[in-house]
C-alpha cells in the first residue's frame, strides 16, 4: 500500500478514547475502507483509523469531528515534528505549512538549532527513514548545509543512520523540520516562513488580573487595566506596582507578548540575580554548566530548579545569559524574550538569568551530614568509568537467590525525580531480574545513538544489577539525551506513558526488531506493545490475562505470526479515569499455542492434529472459558451436527507440510510465555511488581518515590519490598477473589489485582543468561 492509497488526518481535539492519542497525532484510513464506511453510513460519525504519530499499529474508531483532513505531503511535513502539541501548532500555522510545501533545494535559510539561528542552504528535502507496512508515510525533513561562520555547528555530514542523503563537511549539516526554518531573504519569489511567534498566554487577560511583565530587561508586576488592539497589535494597559525608580507606579502600555498572567516571585525584579564577586568562580561555572545542565537559582525566599535550554547574549546586554526551563510555573514566557524566540517550553516555565547566577542542582549533589538518610554518593568510581575501562561490560540480572541481599530495602531500585516514575518502573521491570531484552544493550547502533545505549547499560542497568541502586541523576541524563534527540521537549519534566518511552528507545533509538508480529487478513503488522481491546459483547467479569488476550485476538481477527521473545500487554483501561475491570487475575503462564498462525495444533477434544477452527464456538458456554476452539475433521463434524451450531462458520487451519496426512502426538509441546513483571498505575503514579523466582511467594514490589527526604531541596527515596502476600490471592478461586474488598487486601496485593496497566511476559528459552 502506498501513501496515495490512503486519506490522512490530524487529530485536532483529544478523544476520550484511547488515552494514548493526543491532539496532533497523525492517522490514516485506506481509501477503500473510507468508501466502504461512506457506503455503510452516508455520514459516519466515527472512522477506523491507524495512527502513524503514536506508538501503536492498531486501529481505533475516532470521531470524525475530532479530525481534519491532510494531504499526504502536509502529513509528511508535520510528521517530522516530534511532539504532538508542536505538530498541532504547525498545522494551525497555515501560512508556514503552505510556504514549506514550496521550499526547494538551493534556498538559503536560517535554521533554529539549540536556540541559535544558523545560516545555511537546503541541500536535501525528503525522508530520513523509509515507510513500512505499518507506517505508509514518514516525516519530510530538510537537510541544511551550514555556511560561513556557522560551519561546524551542525551534527552530521549529510548522512543519517549511515545512509548518505547529501554531502557536506563533518558537523556542517543539520536535518530539521519545516518549523525550524525560514528563508534567509524574503522576496516575492521566495516563500516566507515566519519566525515562531511568541506563544500568547493561554488564559485570557482581563481587567483586574495580576500580571508579570518585562520592561527594559526588568521583571515587574502590576494589574491589568485594559487590553487594547491597534493596527493588529495587542497591548495591555497595566497599573504598575512600582515605576523604574522603585516608587509607586502609574500606568503603562506593554505589548501583550511581554505579559504573563500571575506573578513570579517578587525577587528578583530583573534577570540580574547577582552573585557576590568574591563567591563567583568563573572557571567553575563555564566548565560545569552548559545547555541541558540541571541548575538552581534563588528566587525570592527559596530556590527554584530547572534545566538550561539556551546560553548566549541577549539584545542590549553584554553578560552571558542562560535561558532556563523551570520545573514549576514560576517563569514569565514559553522561551521568548522581547518577541524573539530562543527555545521552546510550556508557558510560564521560561526565565532568563545571568549564567553566573546559576549553580548546579544541589539535589543531585552529596547531601549534608545532618540528613538522617543520606543519598548514596556513588564513591565506587568504577561504576562511573566502567564504560571507558572495559570493566563489567555485562552484568547478569539479579537471581532469585540474590534478591534479598541486593534489592530489598530503602534506597534500592531506581531513584525517582520529577515525573520519572513511568521510566523508573519500566526500566526496573525490564532489567532488574530479566535478560529477555538485553540484546538491545549490546546490539550495534549508530554513532549518534551510542551515548544513549551507553547510559542505559553502564549507568543504569549494570549498577542496578550489581549494586541494587541507581541515582536519579542517571535517569535524568537518559531523559536529557532522549530530549536532545528531539523526541519530546518535555521528556525531562513531564509524565509519559511507559509504552511511549519503550517504543522510542527500542524502535527509534536502538532500532530493535519489533517484538510483536501480528497476522491479520494475510498481512503482518509489527509493534512493540499490544493494547488489549474487547468488543462490547464480551461476557468477562473477573478475567485472567489469558482470557483478555484471547478475547482481544478473537474480536480483532488476529493471530501471532511468530512466537515473541517478549510480549508487552497493555490492559483494557484508559489512564487513571476508567478501568474496564475492577480486578484482573494475573496469568503466571500465557499459553499462546492456539494464537499462532503457523505450526501444528491439537484438536481440543481428542488431541489429534487440528484441521479446523470455529470462531463462533469461541464463546459457546459448552466449552472452556479459555483457548481458541480448534478441531480435527471428525470432531468438528460431530460438534457442528448440533442444531444450534450448524450455522457456525468454520475455517481451515494452516498445517505445516510435514504434518499433512499424519496424526499428531498427544505430547505436543505447548508454546508458553512466563510472567516476569507488571506495571501498575494508581492516580498518576507508576509502580511495578516483579515475579523474580519459581516459588509462588517470589514477588517484590518497587516504588521509585516511596518516601522523601527534605522538602523542595530534598530527594526521593526509592524502595523495594518483598510481597509474598500476592501468592495467597493467586491461589484463590475466582469466586473468592471476586469477594475480596480491595482496601482490605493485605499488603500491596490490591495494587497488583486492581491497578494493572501493563503485563510483561518472556519466553523462557530466549533469555540470555539461562
Amino acid at each position: 500500500m502506498t501513501s496515495a492509497d490512503n486519506l490522512y488526518f490530524i487529530v485536532t481535539r483529544k478523544p476520550e478514547f484511547p488515552k494514548s492519542i493526543n491532539a496532533g497525532c497523525i492517522c490514516y484510513i485506506s481509501k477503500n475502507t473510507h468508501r466502504r464506511e461512506i457506503g455503510r453510513c452516508h455520514s459516519p460519525t466515527r472512522l477506523p483509523v491507524f495512527f502513524v504519530s503514536s506508538y501503536t499499529t492498531l486501529d481505533y474508531d475516532i470521531e470524525v469531528s475530532s479530525m481534519e483532513e491532510l494531504s499526504a505531503e502536509e502529513a509528511e511535513l508535520l510528521l517530522a515534528m516530534p511532539e504532538d502539541a508542536e505538530r498541532l501548532r504547525g498545522f494551525r500555522d497555515k501560512d508556514a505549512l503552505q510556504a514549506a510545501l514550496g521550499l526547494t533545494k538551493g534556498t538559503a535559510v536560517t535554521v533554529d538549532e539549540g536556540g541559535q539561528k544558523l545560516g545555511g542552504i537546503i541541500r536535501y528535502i525528503g525522508r530520513l527513514t523509509e515507510p513500512t507496512i505499518s507506517y505508509p508515510i514518514s516525516g519530510t525533513f530538510f537537510g541544511i548545509e551550514l555556511q560561513g561562520a556557522d560551519k561546524g555547528k551542525g551534527n552530521t555530514n549529510g548522512s543519517y543512520r549511515s545512509k548518505a542523503l547529501f554531502s557536506c563537511a563533518k558537523d556542517c549539516g543539520i536535518f530539521a523540520p519545516f518549523s525550524k526554518l525560514r528563508p534567509a531573504v524574503s522576496s516575492p519569489l521566495s516563500p516566507s516562513i515566519p519566525e515562531p511567534s511568541p506563544q500568547l498566554e493561554t488564559e485570557e487577560l482581563l481587567p483586574g488580573d495580576r500580571v508579570t511583565f518585562f520592561i527594559s530587561n526588568k521583571c515587574r508586576h502590576g494589574m491589568v487595566v485594559d487590553v487594547q488592539e491597534n493596527g493588529g497589535q495587542h497591548t495591555v494597559r497595566i497599573s504598575t506596582d512600582t515605576d523604574e525608580n522603585g516608587k509607586r507606579g502609574g500606568e503603562i502600555e506593554v505589548p501583550i507578548q511581554l505579559v504573563a498572567k500571575g506573578e513570579v516571585p517578587a525577587e528578583p525584579e530583573s534577570m540580574d540575580i547577582d552573585t557576590p564577586p568574591e563567591e563567583l568562580n568563573t572557571d567553575y561555572l563555564y566548565m560545569d554548566l552548559s545547555v541541558n545542565s540541571l541548575v538552581e537559582v534563588t528566587l525570592g525566599a527559596g530556590s527554584s530548579y530547572g534545566i538550561i535550554r539556551w546560553i548566549g547574549t541577549l539584545p542590549d546586554r553584554q553578560e552571558i545569559m542562560a535561558g532556563l526551563e523551570l520545573e514549576e510555573d514560576k517563569g514569565v514566557s514559553d522561551g521568548t524574550f522581547k518577541s524573539e524566540r530562543f527555545f521552546v517550553c510550556p508557558p510560564k516555565r521560561a526565565l532568563f538569568v545571568k549564567l553566573a547566577s546559576c549553580r548546579p542542582d544541589s539535589r543531585f549533589q552529596s547531601t549534608s551530614a545532618n540528613h538522617s538518610e543520606r543519598m548514596p554518593k556513588q564513591e565506587d568510581t568504577e561504576r562511573e568509568t566502567e564504560h571507558s575501562t572495559g570493566k563489567l561490560e555485562t552484568v547478569p540480572p539479579i537471581s532469585a537467590e540474590q534478591v534479598n541481599q541486593i534489592l530489598i530495602g530503602r534506597m534500592r531500585g531506581i531513584q525517582g525525580h520529577c515525573n520519572s516514575c513511568y521510566m523508573d518502573a519500566a526500566l526496573f521491570s525490564l532489567f532488574s531480574c530479566s535478560s529477555v531484552l538485553d540484546s538491545m544493550l549490546f546490539k550495534t547502533t549508530d554513532p549518534q545513538d551510542a551515548p544513549i545505549q551507553n547510559t542505559l547499560l553502564h549507568e543504569i542497568v549494570n549498577p542496578l544489577r550489581s549494586k541494587g541502586f541507581v541515582e536519579g541523576r542517571h535517569i535524568m541524563k537518559l531523559r536529557q539525551q532522549l530530549q536532545k534527540h528531539g523526541y519530546s521537549h518535555s521528556f525531562t519534566t513531564d509524565e509519559k506513558d511507559p509504552e511511549e518511552f519503550l517504543t522510542v528507545i527500542m524502535h527509534h533509538i536502538l532500532a530493535l526488531d519489533p517484538l510483536l508480529k501480528l497476522s491479520a487478513g494475510g498481512k503482518v503488522q509489527e509493534s512493540y506493545c499490544y493494547q488489549i481491546f474487547l468488543d462490547q459483547n464480551h461476557s468477562l467479569v473477573l478475567p485472567t490475562v489469558q482470557q483478555l488476550l484471547e478475547h482481544s485476538f478473537h474480536s480483532a481477527g488476529l493471530k501471532l505470526a511468530e512466537a515473541p521473545s517478549c510480549l508487552i500487554l497493555q490492559m483494557p483501561r484508559f489512564g487513571k479515569k476508567f478501568k474496564m475491570f475492577d480486578k484482573i487475575i494475573p496469568s503466571l503462564e500465557l499459553d499462546i499455542t492456539d494464537l499462532l498462525s503457523e505450526g501444528p495444533q491439537q484438536c481440543m477434544l481428542c488431541g489429534k492434529l487440528a484441521q479446523e477452527e470455529c470462531a463462533d464456538c469461541f464463546k459457546d458456554p459448552l466449552f472452556s472459558h479459555t483457548g481458541f476452539k480448534i478441531f480435527c475433521k471428525t470432531c468438528s463434524t460431530q460438534v457442528h451436527t448440533h442444531p444450534q451450531r450448524r450455522s457456525h462458520h468454520r475455517a481451515p487451519l494452516e498445517i505445516p507440510k510435514g504434518y499433512v496426512g499424519h496424526g499428531i502426538s498427544h505430547t505436543l509441546t505447548r508454546e508458553k510465555l512466563e510472567l516476569f513483571a507488571v506495571l501498575c498505575i494508581e492516580t498518576s503514579h507508576y509502580v511495578s511488581f516483579i515475579k523474580y523466582g519459581p516459588n509462588s511467594q517470589d514477588w517484590i514490589f518497587f516504588d521509585s518515590m516511596a518516601d522523601r527526604q527534605g522538602e523542595s531541596d530534598g530527594f526521593n527515596i526509592p524502595e523495594v519490598n518483598a510481597c509474598p502476600e500476592v501468592s495467597m490471592y493467586l491461589k484463590m478461586s475466582p469466586a473468592e477473589l471476586a469477594n475480596q474488598v480491595p482496601r482490605d487486601m493485605e499488603g500491596v496485593a490490591k495494587r497488583l489485582f486492581c491497578d494493572a496497566y501493563m503485563y510483561l511476559y518472556q519466553s523462557p528459552s530466549m533469555c540470555l543468561y539461562r
